[in-house]
């Protein structure tokens, strides 16, 4: 992980720890729990958005450079059949 990786680690910690500190008295012990929960999950989300970028730092996703011949074959596609009579 680069240095910069490190940092933002440290930063989103720090910053949880604050407000965790800070809504520790006016947020129920049950709800604490499930914040803590949620902290976690956005954490790693930035975390795992943060390494794809540095890995790939163009920004460019393998769908936006689709070929057009894999468009075309998305609209051949059949549609979905019609509407199933109920008796």
């Amino acid at each position: 992980m680069t240095r910069d990786g490190e940092r933002l680690i440290e930063l989103v910690n720090e910053l949880g720890s604050r407000v965790t500190h800070v809504l520790s008295d006016m947020v129920p012990p049950a709800a604490q729990v499930h914040l803590l929960n949620a902290q976690r999950e956005l954490i790693t989300a930035l975390m795992l958005i943060y390494e794809h970028r540095v890995a790939n730092p163009t920004g460019r996703s393998r769908r936006a450079t689709a070929t057009p011949r894999r468009a075309a074959s998305r609209r051949r596609r059949p549609s979905r059949a019609g509407k199933i009579p109920i008796e």
